[in-house]
């Protein structure tokens, strides 16, 4: 006789299958969801050139005056009003030179050197006045999506600020407290980079805010959130550990935006001469300085006017890139 094969319990038989589709299919990690942002980011050609020249122009700035070390402020009479170099292709007398390869000012300070240190000044305010500009957006968007009895009054505060001409209103501050800070801080530099940081980001929160906290208004209404307030989880905690995670990608669509809004706005304080002290060079003040003899030296316009623009245009490019990437409902088109 032979033999009947005794058949498995469920439960061996569940083991079996197991067993067997983990040796034909091994686990694979979980996909990082930052790692499918990069790789959108990636296919965004204007996002990684922006990006691109956006880390070229920050590293340049910070590392060219140990490259570059004439002083920006160093007068030479004696070399003044050189030419860039690249005017020799066309112009066999032009007083021009390598040692000067952007030329000099009416005063014999290098423009070179001059753009350098005003790219400095004018990417540290941008990135300052950005930073809390957001910090202001967020805390305000934050509070007013997720306090129902917070919400009217600062929405009302906030369109209240929107309606202001913000123009006047930030030459009207230069004016009335550049004398105080200038007194407290002890120089004119640094009360005036305080006052038109603290200028440019109270004038600038005010998308930030109306962005989180529609993002916020729709989040708290979700399961999850619904399923920490019943385990008895602070409001704190909910905000810090649920609701801020969430609403990431718009505040960094934002940072970008409100960096190209506070270079621009830095570079016209300094074009109308209500910006940092005349011997202190930003990209601003050196188009400003420029524009009386433009028709002598058209170089000298152009060339912190294109730096302006490519700059502020890089960052537009790469907030659109990081929009497309981190919005999972236009991720791949």
């Amino acid at each position: 006789m032979t033999e009947q094969a005794i058949p498995a319990s469920p439960i061996e038989a569940d083991i079996e299958i197991y067993g067997a589709l983990q040796d034909k299919q091994p686990g694979k990690p979980p996909r990082s969801q930052w790692r499918d942002v990069w790789d959108q980011l990636r296919k965004h050609k204007g996002a990684m050139l922006g990006g691109g020249f956006l880390v070229f122009i920050t590293l340049g700035v910070l590392i060219g005056p140990y490259i570059w070390d004439i002083s920006p402020t160093q007068l030479d009479i004696r070399n003044k009003d050189w030419r860039p170099v690249y005017t020799l292709l066309w112009d066999d007398g032009a007083k021009a030179g390598w040692a000067h390869p952007f030329g000099t000012d009416q005063l014999g300070r290098d423009i070179l050197a001059q753009m350098i240190s005003g790219g400095q000044v004018s990417m540290a305010v941008g990135w300052s006045a950005m930073i809390l500009a957001l910090l202001i957006g967020t805390a305000i968007g934050v509070a007013s999506g997720y306090f129902k009895r917070a919400d009217f009054i600062l929405m009302r505060f906030t369109d209240l600020v929107l309606s202001l001409p913000i123009l006047p209103l930030v030459l009207l501050a230069v004016t009335l407290f550049r004398q105080p800070l200038t007194s407290f801080f002890g120089s004119p530099e640094k009360g005036m980079f305080v006052l038109i940081v603290s200028v440019i980001a109270l004038t600038s929160w005010m998308q930030t805010a109306r962005i989180v906290r529609g993002d916020i208004l729709a989040l708290k209404e979700r399961e999850f959130i619904l399923a920490a307030r019943s385990i008895g989880s602070r409001s704190s905690k909910i905000i810090f550990r649920h609701l801020l995670p969430n609403v990431i990608s718009p505040i960094m669509v934002s940072a970008t935006l409100g960096l190209a809004t506070a270079i621009i706005t830095e570079s016209a304080l300094s074009f109308l001469g209500v910006g940092f002290p005349s011997d202190f060079p930003t990209w601003g003040k050196l188009l400003s300085d420029a524009v009386v003899r433009m028709q002598e030296y058209p170089e000298r316009v152009l060339l912190p006017g294109i730096l302006i623009s490519l700059t502020v245009l890089s960052v537009n490019y790469l907030g659109d890139g990081l929009r497309d990437a981190l919005d999972p409902r236009i991720r791949g088109r």
